[in-house]
């Protein structure tokens, strides 16, 4: 018998010994609490909404402003070579099993040969560059964790999606938020940036074309970020799963290209681009010229696979979903997603008290609210409240992206919807403003 078996040591939770006091093995009752983890792990937007508990005027049919999802009114569809490719993928049983833990080769080399397409880089990627996973969100997930240990920190946007914060607060990263300018057309502060940064900084993460924002940055400002990231021998980890979704005068440069020295690692997906978030197919591609991420790649390799791979079924597709989707689809759908920003952005200027920001690609619009000219509400979560409750329209508060006095509106609705929900919103703000 073992010493710790005979003096009755164990590892017990609840019982002890009535003895000498020492814990026993039987537990006295039911008593399962979540983990650290579960509880420190916090999604912004969840919290804010929920706090706000908001019931829509049931006397009008409810307009949701706030759903990211771009299938949801079904004005917005994958075309038919998008689909065939499912169809065929699925008919095919050798996509039914598990892929390789990175994903499928022919999956990752049809990503590779997708991007060197429409890249054109002077260090093109290859297959062993690309690591699928289920959805971007995940993509940006296991960038970050890869990156950064607990106690080091990353910046983010502010205004910016709630992933980055809410994975940093669950992995015990510290979130430091780089300020973007309303009036720059929603332009990184560099110099804020760099004030935040110190030898902890594990990466800079740069979401291009942005979420909540609708901006779109150029050239010469995606080379002063990784100018900056390069002083400081920071790597980038960059959200660009809306590549390409840009609009007239704008054009999407992806930063692993435009970097000759700093790490990138770029993350993107099918969910905005081909209209099929649910699909759930993610990747990230490490932009690596010098050779600086090995240990990174190491890293990535063994967490990718716990889940051990990404849908099988969609990476069957990619190859045809990349290759036989024609530009027009694309276009089709930039022109819908700029016709219906610019039918928000002219009727919502005319109302006094609001300044929406023209959004410049992506699927969002961000509104200012002007809160002396309506001294009924003292927060924007509260005339956010109240107009959901009185004219059925819901947008998502700034509070949920660490932005307050502003609204987030999605530009995927129908165009005559869009047109009530501005006509409601005008209405409201007439109620209730002091001129």
């Amino acid at each position: 018998m073992s010493a710790s078996a005979q003096n009755g040591s164990t590892n017990g939770a609840n019982g002890t010994n009535g003895t000498n006091g020492v814990h026993s093995k039987k537990r006295l009752g039911w008593d399962i609490q979540a983990s650290r983890r579960a509880h420190q792990t916090y999604n912004p937007l969840r919290t804010v909404v929920e706090f706000m508990n908001i019931k829509e005027n049931p006397n009008k049919s409810l307009i949701p402003l706030s759903i990211g999802d771009p299938t949801v009114f079904g004005n917005l569809k994958a075309c038919a070579e998008i689909q065939n490719a499912v169809i065929s993928a699925a008919q095919d049983s050798t996509n039914n099993g598990y892929s390789q833990l990175v994903g499928s080769k022919a999956a990752r080399e049809a990503i590779a040969n997708h991007m060197n397409r429409a890249q054109h880089s002077a260090s093109p990627i290859s297959p062993d560059d690309v690591y699928i996973t289920n959805g971007c969100s995940a993509a940006v997930e296991l960038a970050i964790i890869v990156i950064a240990n607990p106690g080091q920190n990353i910046l983010i946007p502010c205004p910016g999606y709630t992933i980055f914060k809410t994975v940093g607060g669950a992995q015990n990263i510290e979130v430091r938020q780089y300020k973007c300018l309303a009036d720059q057309k929603w332009q990184a502060d560099l110099p804020h940036m760099e004030s935040l940064i110190d030898e902890n900084t594990a990466a800079i993460v740069v979401n291009n074309p942005s979420n909540p924002c609708g901006s779109v940055f150029s050239r010469k400002h995606i080379e002063d970020i990784i100018a900056l990231a390069e002083k400081y021998y920071v790597p980038i980890i960059a959200d660009e799963i809306y590549e390409h979704i840009v609009f007239p005068g704008n054009k999407f440069y992806s930063m692993g290209p435009l970097s000759k020295n700093v790490p990138v690692l770029q993350c993107g997906g099918i969910s905005k681009r081909y209209l099929a978030p649910g699909w759930r197919i993610g990747w990230i591609i490490m932009n690596d010229r010098n050779g600086v991420l090995k240990n990174i790649r190491d890293g990535l390799a063994k967490l990718i696979g716990i889940p051990l791979c990404a849908n099988t079924l969609i990476q069957g597709a990619l190859p045809a979903m990349l290759k036989n989707t024609p530009q027009s689809f694309y276009d089709e759908v930039n022109e819908k997603l700029y016709k219906i920003a610019t039918v928000a952005f002219e009727n919502l200027s005319q109302i006094e008290g609001l300044k929406p920001v023209m959004p410049e690609g992506a699927l969002y619009m961000m509104v200012g609210i002007d809160l002396p000219s309506f001294p009924k509400f003292k927060t924007g979560l509260e005339f956010i409240k109240a107009l959901c409750e009185e004219e059925s329209v819901f947008g998502l508060p700034g509070e949920c992206f660490c932005y307050p006095n502003y609204f987030r509106i999605v530009i995927t609705i129908p165009e005559e919807k869009m047109r009530e929900a501005c006509e409601r919103i005008s209405n409201f703000c007439t109620n209730h403003r002091v001129n």
